[in-house]
């Protein structure tokens, strides 16, 4: 079992990433800082934006900061998913069939428009995303940790786009807009594009994939009181009693709060979660797993907006009592 490190460590790891990633990420730190979460919670971003807002740089940049293997897969309408899984090919030679594995097979896929592929391609990602196996013709191969996919989704565009079912939003634990820079942050953009004096930016690696796996076991070790674990119930079950609301939020969202709120904490360098870690992550982790009712999309409704009603409503806890699974300790 791989090592774990103390949360001060992850916090002084996770700040170092970051930093690196913000000098080719321009001004989008509380963005950052979730996808990073999202990656130390041991689960798969969406990042769903308007074009050119950097989603696609976001995901190698992190990919070469934290050290891991990177692979770009451009989903289109014709692709098939063993151009996603890979295939069995004749070996010539051997006069058998041979393996040749596909680029799920890496630590960091950037599934770049996963919207324009076929619900069969997107299929394929399922069991990847879910188990961290691939099947191929009867045959199971386990894709080594670890392993992330961060996937990119335009939300305006519906010519020539599948929706992606609700099935396949729930394996995402959680979804990401970055929005429009500021004058400043856009002109900053271009600073240091004409300081590189060329169009690709390379990071240094901060960490490997081992310290990775080192910074995602201490989250194991981060408390959450029981009060702050009624509260995460608390919000995913408001999810589904909510007016506006036709499917609220499965359990897996709680587990993506309980996740995701622990991720912040290690961030900060806390072995503890605080209400305020639970806030800060609700809406990127259960949005997208509600579906509203038809009429509400007339009135414009957004599910961040439930979210956030959700929030005001839910009281939040103000407890220091240790969880009841950790007083033996």
């Amino acid at each position: 079992m791989t090592q774990a490190l103390p949360p001060y460590e992850v916090g002084r790891l996770a700040g170092a990433v970051l930093d690196s990633v913000g000098t080719v990420v321009v001004g989008k730190r509380d963005s950052l800082e979730l996808v990073l979460a999202g990656i130390l919670a041991g689960g798969h971003v969406l990042l769903e934006d308007m074009p050119g807002l950097a989603k696609t740089l976001t995901a190698r940049s992190f990919a070469q900061a934290l050290g891991l293997d990177f692979r770009r897969l451009q989903f289109t309408p014709d692709l098939l998913p063993a151009d996603v899984t890979g295939s069995f090919l004749y070996d010539q030679r051997k006069g058998d069939f041979a393996f040749r594995a596909g680029p799920v097979f890496t630590n960091m896929l950037l599934a770049d428009e996963i919207n324009r592929t076929p619900p069969k391609t997107q299929s394929a990602l399922l069991e990847a995303m879910q188990e961290k196996q691939v099947s191929v013709e009867g045959v199971t191969y386990r894709l080594d940790p670890p392993f992330h996919v961060i996937a990119t989704a335009n939300p305006i565009e519906y010519e020539g786009t599948y929706p992606l079912p609700e099935a396949q939003l729930d394996r995402f634990l959680l979804r990401v807009s970055f929005g429009y820079p500021t004058a400043e942050e856009e002109w900053a953009i271009l600073q240091r594009r004409m300081a590189r004096r060329q169009e690709e930016a390379t990071l240094a690696p901060v960490v490997d994939a081992r310290t990775l796996q080192m910074m995602q076991g201490a989250l194991e070790s981060v408390a959450v009181e029981d009060s702050i674990g009624r509260y995460i119930v608390a919000l995913t079950s408001a999810t589904r009693e909510h007016g506006a609301v036709l499917v609220g939020s499965s359990p897996r969202g709680s587990l993506a709060l309980l996740l995701l709120a622990r991720a912040r904490a290690a961030m900060a360098g806390r072995d503890y979660v605080v209400p305020e870690d639970v806030k800060d992550v609700a809406i990127p982790a259960l949005a997208h797993r509600i579906t509203l009712r038809p009429e509400m999309w007339l009135r414009q409704v957004n599910p961040s907006f439930v979210v956030q009603e959700v929030l005001t409503a839910v009281p939040a806890p103000a407890s220091g009592a240790l969880p009841t699974y950790a007083r033996h300790d």
